[in-house]
């Protein structure tokens, strides 16, 4: 594939990848309102906009093995927590931007349990094996990410028990 064109699929990726979050956001909120055909709509276009995100990127990255979906997850938890969020932590600090530190702070504790979670994965399928993980906990406040159980208070963001979602 040419430069351009990967480049180009590489783009239409982060922007169809930013719409279905954005159009989930946005149905989240009509729920809320109690519009349900709106969010539903909503829901449905932000399906639509992961169906073209997967197929950009499966054109430009292909389709690869647990193993190295492992390795890339594990990069990139990494370098959040070590590069992007300190950078951008540092400029809300010089710019005095309380709800971005809130929220950059939120992701680097959610960032650093995701790589360690990731790590024993990627042990386990290169042994040819599943992950021995139990029920998943996710606060739906900051991030926060546990095998332990839903604690009654999150340890980041101190949001009660009800607000962590299973998986």
């Amino acid at each position: 594939m040419g430069p351009k064109t990967t480049e180009n699929l590489k783009a239409a990726f982060a922007g169809e990848s930013q719409a279905h979050m954005k159009y989930m956001i946005f149905a989240d909120r009509a729920e809320k309102e109690g519009l349900r055909n709106i969010a539903r709509l909503f829901s449905a276009v932000s399906f639509a906009e992961r169906v073209h995100a997967t197929a950009h990127h499966n054109v430009v990255s292909g389709v690869r093995p647990t193993a190295e979906n492992l390795d890339s997850a594990v990069a990139g938890e990494t370098y959040e927590v070590e590069k992007m969020y300190p950078e951008f932590r540092a400029a809300a600090e010089k710019e005095g931007e309380q709800g971005a530190l809130t929220t950059i702070r939120y992701a680097i504790e959610a960032e650093r349990i995701h790589a360690k979670l990731y790590a024993r994965a990627k042990q386990a399928a290169g042994s040819g094996k599943d992950l021995p993980i139990g029920d998943i906990h996710v606060c739906s406040v900051c991030g926060h990410t546990t095998e332990a159980g839903a604690p009654d208070r999150c340890s980041v963001c101190g949001t009660r028990k009800e607000m962590f979602r299973k998986f």
